[in-house]
């Protein structure tokens, strides 16, 4: 399809591709979802894994990590599968109960992420695993027919009793030269043979509409990679994955490194070009950032800027700077605070929840790039992977994170904690990896939780927010969620928890200092706005400008302290701002424009001349004379102090 203008924008996993030809336009959507990392892990109950990947899947497109469908029993439904057209990281089908796998639409797999780290697709232990049982479910077909690439990884399909026709299939067509292809076929699958007009007798299942597509194999010599047919003028352009429709990189099925406005590139325009005539670099008015495979004019907004491309973080000795709205790395001055890696990321990438075997890794640190999950094996450990149990205290950790890149998750939480005090310091959750590819925070099942407790929470970047089913929880009703939020697609969505005529006849309610946006907890401490001004994170009626100890000025709406060194005063402010030098009147002496408890006394100076000060009748600090060896009580030689003849002048 070709494009006059497309423009790209990407919220809360939504691509729309926009265009406008000829003053007319049309909108076309792909929805993008986040996949997982859990491996053959179950989450729960079959039903309960279930209905996640319905949540995760559901007219999903394109896949950013891994699509893993596991323990599907036989009456569960698939057919949400069938929209999923790419996948980013691996494919993995396993421990499932069911006769098909309706993958229809997917034509490429990337393999940016590899399953034991060599298979990019993997099919196993499809079968009832009951051998008592006398039910013979199992995985019959995989109907992957649009599946035509995969960029990176080999294929292992094995342990699949009942699995028929992958052993036709021709996956040099699929694969890269050099990877791991592992397919056996059990003996006794009764498998009905591929239709008589597949190519070579290659395909999926049964039937015409299930023969493999060969896009590699069955090319002339003159293609460089795929083609679409036999013939030099079917070859497909060089930029294109998965096959093409025609030889422009427009007519790509997909694209093996950019998109840009609708063409395949092996890299997005650059955001300078170099001026041979005046020997330097000039801004490119049609340069693009790369986000994922695709060329974009602005990087999300929650997303970091770099010099070319949209990054989830910074590099090493830099950290994140939110400029005029934009979010950009700069060199760290001295000591980067520390940054560490969260779930999902770094030696954390496979691992579902906090527990004891990481929390430790945790400790001191300001910023986490990833995700954090709470859930009942932190706690409880798991036997499975013998996971001891997580000490409660340790949750406390917490307590120094400003910042979250990803998601948070609390699905369980000790039972004598009756708020989320941990993170009572977290100040941004930006949600650049979203659960279920739509939520930035989720408070979920927890009983005994009275209050959330995030006093410091100024901003979710991007992901709604779920609050669901803690029944004696209160203060959830305030207006404060929207003012977190920086896009107007993000919801809040809460239910089951305690009834708001519950909370006032306990008493849960707002301080009467917050504001009418709601608050975290009881307390003026867990105000989100206050009514008047607030000290040291309370809300207070008022701030001790003319009276009251100790005094205070005023800066954006918090009450600050004055210096120690100025003078308390009634009926007038005692100091306009920060610092010694803002004093309206000094305690003690003043020294230039300083405030200071004493003058100048035996000081090292310039020239490594010890400096001596007295002060005067209105107490100024004067330098005694140049002469005076131990200081002085006045002006002039006749005021040194006579401890020791001062030094005759020449």
């Amino acid at each position: 399809m070709r494009f006059t203008k497309l423009s790209l924008f990407c919220e809360l996993g939504i691509i729309c591709l926009v265009l406008i030809n000829a003053g007319w336009c049309a909108v076309f959507e792909r929805k993008v979802c986040q996949g997982t990392n859990f491996k053959l892990a179950p989450l729960g109950h079959p039903d309960d894994h279930y209905r996640a990947m319905v949540r995760m899947y559901s007219n999903c497109t394109v896949v950013l990590e891994n699509l893993e469908i596991t323990y599907v029993q036989e009456y569960h439904d698939l057919s949400f599968l069938k929209s999923i057209e790419e996948v980013r990281g691996y494919v993995l089908i396993g421990v499932n109960n069911i006769d098909v796998i309706p993958l229809e639409n997917l034509r490429l797999i990337r393999g940016h992420s590899l399953f034991e780290d060599r298979y990019a697709l993997n099919v196993l232990l499809n079968n009832n695993r009951n051998e008592s049982s006398k039910n013979t479910n199992g995985l019959r077909e995989l109907r992957l027919r649009s599946l035509t690439e995969i960029l990176k990884g080999g294929v292992k399909i094995v342990h699949n009793p009942f699995l028929c026709n992958v052993e036709t299939i021709q996956w040099l067509d699929i694969v890269e030269h050099g990877s791991y292809v592992h397919v056996s076929r059990e003996i006794g699958a009764q498998c009905r043979p591929c239709d008589s007009g597949c190519y070579s007798g290659s395909c999926w299942a049964p039937g015409p509409e299930n023969c493999q597509t060969l896009t590699r194999l069955s090319c002339a010599e003159q293609c460089s990679r795929r083609c679409k047919g036999p013939k030099p003028i079917d070859c497909c352009n060089e930029h294109c994955a998965a096959g093409c429709t025609g030889p422009q990189p427009t007519d790509c099925l997909a694209c093996r490194d950019f998109q840009d406005d609708g063409a395949c590139k092996d890299s997005c325009p650059p955001l300078m070009l170099y001026d041979p005539i005046n020997y330097q670099l000039v801004p490119n008015p049609n340069g693009k950032y790369s986000f994922g495979d695709t060329c974009v004019k602005q990087c999300p907004h929650n997303f970091v800027v770099t010099d070319n491309a949209c990054v989830r973080s910074c590099g090493s000795n830099m950290q994140e700077v939110e400029e005029n709205g934009i979010i950009t790395c700069k060199k760290c001055e001295g000591l980067c605070p520390k940054v560490c890696n969260g779930l999902g990321t770094g030696e954390l990438v496979n691992t579902i929840a906090v527990n004891a075997t990481n929390i430790d890794s945790f400790i001191n640190c300001t910023k986490i790039n990833g995700h954090i999950t709470i859930m009942q094996m932190t706690f409880k450990g798991d036997v499975h992977t013998n996971t001891p149990s997580m000490d409660p205290a340790k949750l406390d950790y917490f307590k120094t994170v400003k910042e979250i890149s990803g998601y948070l998750l609390i699905r369980d939480w000790p039972k004598h904690l009756k708020s989320l005090s941990a993170f009572e310091n977290l100040e941004i959750i930006r949600g650049r990896t979203k659960l279920q590819s739509t939520i930035g925070f989720a408070a979920l099942n927890i009983p005994h939780l009275e209050h959330l407790g995030l006093r410091s929470l100024k901003e979710i970047s991007d992901g709604d927010v779920v609050v669901r089913n803690n029944p004696q929880l209160c203060y959830t009703d305030g207006s404060y969620w929207t003012k977190l939020f920086r896009s107007e697609q993000q919801r809040i969505r809460t239910g089951n928890n305690a009834a708001p005529h519950i909370c006032v006849q306990q008493n849960s309610t707002c301080d009467s200092m917050c504001g009418d946006e709601g608050c975290w907890g009881p307390g003026p401490s867990m105000c989100v706005f206050c009514q008047h001004v607030s000290r040291r994170g309370c809300c207070v009626s008022h701030c001790n400008l003319l009276n009251g100890d100790p005094r205070e000025y005023m800066s954006d709406n918090v009450c600050l302290a004055c210096d120690p060194q100025c003078k308390a005063l009634n009926g007038t402010a005692s100091c306009h701002g920060p610092g010694a030098d803002q004093c309206t009147e000094c305690a003690h002496f003043k020294d230039g424009t300083h405030c200071v408890a004493q003058c100048a006394h035996k000081v090292q100076g310039p020239n490594n001349r010890l400096v001596w000060m007295y002060p005067d009748k209105s107490r100024q600090c004067q330098p005694c004379h140049a002469n005076c060896t131990h200081g002085c009580s006045g002006p002039g030689l006749h005021g040194c102090e006579p401890k020791g003849p001062p030094l005759m002048s020449v």
